[in-house]
């Protein structure tokens, strides 16, 4: 019999389940500064109650599932920034603590409805290569190293979150088709730890390095262990047609969509400007939804005042 994912009692109960927004564009606009490589990983280490107080405040407004702040959370870039391997464990295993903490405050709080709300989830993020890296290739793919080097790089966070009382994995913002057959094989040797897996895209059929994303969602379709699979931090003006293109390469699988605003990101200026897309709206979630979506959110520059609104239009339909 197949195991159901953490997902499908959400999809089965309220027919979507409603993600959380940006956690490090959410801190800037809340005067944190990131402007480092480390970017919201920094702020594990300064100040943690800034992301547990994001955390909640998303529950507030309706997300049904927030993402640990380990995006950018690596032993090794945390090692190369001077910080202890023990020291960068500790701080992967605090993003985990900080969403559970969150979690347990917003339970136990007058902002919680169990008549209406299921009990949330919480995702371990596993961010890609490039984030480390903090020269914009997350939206590339175009790194130029071996596997082994991809698999030394995920193995200690993926370690650390996979035995982590995280309900699910979140991996994302996967530019490489290579990269995601690393973590292809991470998923396969943790037995009973789901994830969903979504890809940043550079059009309405193709993930960053180019590889149709059809093919990407062909990969993990018979994973098991895959709970849904789709785009994220990817402008929205393409999100209709990748739906398309999830569906066609993995019948089988939830769809996962959660675009940024639609701005551009500068690498070097590590800055966002405004682009020729609109910014995510509830028409385009109802869209989404009716093009066979399940799990609907948004990312970078996408707030808790726009997720409520997101889940305002869901539900009220």
């Amino acid at each position: 019999m197949k195991q159901l994912s953490p997902v499908d009692n959400f999809i089965e109960k309220q027919g979507m389940l409603m993600l959380d927004g940006g956690l490090a564009t959410e801190l800037e606009e809340r005067g944190y500064q990131l402007d480092s490589d480390l970017w919201s990983a920094r702020i594990l280490l300064e100040e943690p109650e800034a992301i547990r107080a994001v955390h909640y405040d998303y529950l507030k407004a309706g997300a049904d599932c927030i993402s640990t702040a380990s995006y950018q959370a690596t032993v090794e870039g945390f090692t190369d920034a001077g910080i202890s391997e023990e020291e960068a464990r500790s701080l992967i295993s605090l993003s985990v603590s900080l969403a559970e903490d969150a979690r347990d405050r917003f339970l136990n709080s007058d902002d919680y409805d169990s008549a209406s709300r299921l009990r949330p989830l919480i995702a371990g993020s596993v961010g890609p290569y490039g984030a480390m890296l903090a020269d914009g290739s997350e939206y590339r793919g175009d790194y130029g190293v071996s596997d082994r080097v991809l698999s030394l790089f995920h193995e200690p966070r993926w370690e650390i979150l996979s035995n982590s009382s995280v309900d699910l994995l979140a991996i994302e913002t996967i530019p490489s088709f290579q990269e995601a057959k690393i973590l292809l094989n991470l998923l396969n040797q943790s037995s009973g730890k789901f994830a969903w897996i979504s890809f940043s895209c550079k059009d309405g059929e193709r993930i960053s390095d180019g590889t149709p994303i059809s093919e990407c969602a062909s990969l993990f379709e018979s994973c098991e262990n895959v709970a849904a699979i789709g785009v994220n931090c990817t402008a929205p003006k393409y999100i209709s047609s990748l739906i398309r293109q999830v569906r066609l390469g993995a019948p089988g699988k939830p769809v996962i969509v959660y675009p940024n605003s639609g701005e551009l990101y500068d690498a070097e200026k590590r800055s966002w400007t405004t682009g020729s897309d609109s910014a995510i709206n509830g028409f385009d979630s109802a869209r989404w939804y009716e093009e066979g979506a399940r799990l609907i959110g948004g990312c970078c520059r996408i707030g808790p005042t726009r997720i409520h609104e997101l889940r305002e239009a869901l539900t009220s339909r």
